[in-house]
C-alpha cells in the first residue's frame, strides 16, 4: 500500500466518527447520515482499492486510462453532492419567504390593534 492510501483511509475514517458524532449530537437527520456514510464507505473501498477499482470503471466508462475513470466518478458524485446542497438552500430560501410572510401579517394585525386601542384610549 502506498503513503497516501494511508493518509486516505485515516481521513475517511475520521469523517466517518465525525459524521456518527454530528449524528449522536442530533445536528443531523437520519437520510443525511446514510447519504454520507454510503458515500464515506465507497470512498473507504476506493481508497483500498483504487488500482482494481481504476481499471473496472475505466473498461465499464470505455475510457483510456483508470485515473480518468475516477476523476468522472468523482466529478459525478461532486455534481450529486452540488445538487443536494442546491436543494437544501432552495428549501430554506422558501421556509425564510413564508415565515417572513407570516411574520409581516401578524405585525400588521398588531399594529391594528394597537391603533383601534389608541383611539379608544383617546375617545374616553
Amino acid at each position: 500500500m502506498y503513503a497516501v492510501q494511508y493518509i486516505a483511509i485515516t481521513v475517511v475514517l475520521g469523517l466517518i466518527l465525525y459524521a456518527l458524532g454530528k449524528y449522536s449530537k442530533r445536528e443531523m437527520e437520519w437520510s443525511d447520515l446514510l447519504f454520507w456514510e454510503v458515500l464515506l464507505v465507497v470512498l473507504l473501498v476506493i481508497s483500498l482499492f483504487p488500482i482494481e477499482i481504476a481499471t473496472f470503471i475505466k473498461n465499464l466508462l470505455g475510457l483510456g486510462r483508470g485515473l480518468d475513470a475516477l476523476f468522472v466518478v468523482a466529478i459525478g458524485m461532486a455534481y450529486i453532492i452540488i445538487f443536494k446542497v442546491y436543494l437544501a438552500v432552495d428549501r430554506t430560501e422558501r421556509e425564510i419567504t413564508e415565515l417572513t410572510r407570516k411574520v409581516a401579517i401578524e405585525l400588521e394585525e398588531l399594529n391594528e390593534r394597537l391603533e383601534r386601542i389608541e383611539r379608544e384610549l383617546e375617545r374616553r
